[in-house]
């Protein structure tokens, strides 16, 4: 079974599982890397990491208008409700839900998690996906923590990490996620969008190849990656 992976600028993903489409953190329309506009996006799954705006600006939208069932902690699916979205999934933290396309667990990040709106928006947090035999973490917003190794008890064929630094770990501690993560496949997120979190990807990738295990995935904005298995 392949997988495309498409990243849409900032912390933006898209997996195609066929004939399951799933977006992660949707952030089009304000999004100054993305040429995709909301309206455009299908999808029949939504995953949301944490509640700030540059995470869940586009998900009431894109959900009511294509009925795709949102996946994210408790507070952030009882804000979507109060926005008219009909099917949402409350997650907590360790918890697993299995979907039509495999099984979604809802793992530990270090971030906030405010609400555009000032709301509660609970934890923040990761998935780890279980996709056909294919898993894939998507660390979400967060700083290194040593945990994070736990999530490796079974391989991890791709991981998705911030590497921006300021709101997020940088390169540096990317790195060390990536030695206790130990996939074989690694790509980078949440850097670039604005000169705050600019960094050299490049270089970043040299550092994969020479200080881990991984193959560094550098893709540019509506650029996709196939994990085949």
């Amino acid at each position: 079974m392949s997988l495309d992976l498409t990243w849409f600028g900032h912390a933006t993903w898209q997996i195609q599982a066929p004939p399951h489409w799933i977006v992660i953190d949707p952030f089009f329309d304000e999004n100054p890397v993305c040429e995709q506009s909301a309206e455009k996006v299908e999808c029949d799954y939504i995953l949301l990491t944490h509640g700030h705006f540059d995470h869940v600006a586009d998900a009431a939208a894109i959900a009511k208008r294509t009925g795709a069932q949102v996946l994210a902690n408790y507070e952030i699916t009882n804000w979507l409700r109060k926005q008219g979205v009909a099917s949402v999934m409350g997650m907590n933290l360790g918890g697993t839900f299995r979907t039509k396309f495999g099984a979604v667990k809802l793992t530990p990040a270090l971030h906030s998690s405010m609400l555009p709106d000032g709301a509660d928006g609970g934890v923040a947090g990761g998935f780890l996906l279980e996709i056909g035999k294919s898993r894939i973490y998507f660390a979400g917003d967060t700083a290194l923590f040593s945990d994070m190794s736990l999530n490796a008890r079974k391989p991890i064929d791709a991981a998705i990490l911030p590497i921006g630094d300021l709101f997020t770990m940088g390169i540096e501690d990317s790195i060390e996620a990536i030695k206790l993560l130990k996939p074989e496949y690694v790509l980078p997120s949440h850097y670039g969008t604005w000169p705050q979190i600019a960094q050299d990807v490049e270089d970043w990738a040299r550092r994969v190849r020479a200080e881990t295990s991984a193959v560094p995935v550098v893709l540019k904005s509506g650029e996709s990656f196939r994990l085949e298995r």
